[in-house]
């Protein structure tokens, strides 16, 4: 039975935000809103762009929560067409990826960014080919709505007790746990590991190079 690793992107794999942020405040300047603080942005990274700026202006009419998300994307590529756009890989990601590839995982993406977004970075970075399975926000409801993962799973003619969601916010521990998957949280993003492990993660990665004996361990477990 095929076994996938499904990975969460910002925050995860690339460090991107500081480009998040600075849209964010571009975005809400346009709108002549004041900018959210740079802590509440990374607390909705993940979410679908809607549902984040739901959660960012919760009394404000869903209209404009559409249009801020619009106003964002916008913002976001001429962010990119200006150069103004930056997203590292996280030190060892790389060889991470490469090591489960070498394990026979296969490897998806399942990511509140868009389309074209997430093309770019993989693209940038040349990981496209490592993926058999692309899921974003433009073709799904927002996380943790398991329509992500159970696509992916479906790509990859992977089940659920085979397929590790690994991500660094609740949304993707929500979202794993919804398709029944093993969780594994990651340190080095945007939330806690503390609140990993609240909403159910089943292992919280310190740093990369982690993952490989981590999934093997959760793939043994549900054996």
């Amino acid at each position: 039975m095929n076994r996938l690793a499904i990975f969460d992107c910002d925050g995860t794999l690339v460090d991107s935000q500081a480009n998040i942020c600075r849209a964010m405040a571009e975005t809400f300047t346009a709108e002549k809103l004041p900018p959210p603080a740079d802590a509440a942005v990374r607390r909705v990274v993940g979410l679908s762009l809607t549902e984040a700026m739901h959660v960012l202006l919760p009394h404000a009419a869903h209209d404009l929560h559409v249009r801020l998300a619009e106003t964002y994307k916008t913002i976001f590529r001429a962010l990119r067409a200006e150069g103004r756009v930056e997203e590292p890989l996280f030190p060892g990601i790389a060889e991470t990826l490469a090591a489960l590839e070498a394990e026979g995982w296969l490897l998806a993406v399942a990511t509140g960014n868009s389309d074209r977004g997430l093309a770019h970075c993989l693209e940038y970075h040349g990981l496209e080919k490592m993926f058999i399975s692309l899921q974003t926000a433009d073709r799904h409801p927002s996380k943790p709505h398991p329509s992500m993962i159970i696509e992916a799973m479906a790509d990859a003619g992977a089940q659920p007790e085979t397929s590790v969601m690994i991500g660094d916010t609740s949304f993707d521990i929500g979202m794993g746990i919804n398709a029944g998957c093993t969780t594994v949280g990651v340190a080095w993003g945007y939330h806690a590991p503390e609140e990993l492990f609240d909403e159910g993660a089943h292992f919280v990665a310190d740093h990369p190079g982690q993952l490989p004996d981590i999934l093997r361990l959760a793939i043994e477990a549900r054996a």
